[in-house]
């Protein structure tokens, strides 16, 4: 897995992108209830927008979301 890639993942990265990149990423957002991950709005939703839509702190999201990949 690319450390640099997973370093990369911010507020603005786009879902989609994430999802591109580490598919194995789905299972943690699906934690969250983020289950409408292949939706039109995945597509150009960043996390930070995701997050406000799912009442989730975006820091800690991106925070456990980095160390799930890099465990992996």
């Amino acid at each position: 897995m690319e450390m640099l890639k997973i370093m990369e993942i911010d507020r603005d990265s786009i879902i989609s992108e994430i999802l591109e990149s580490f598919p194995e990423a789905m299972p943690k957002f699906q934690e969250l209830g983020m289950h409408c991950l292949g939706c039109a709005l995945a597509t150009a939703e960043s996390l930070e927008q995701a997050c406000a839509a799912h009442a989730v702190d975006p820091d800690e999201f991106i925070i456990e979301l980095k160390a799930y990949l890099l465990s992996l």
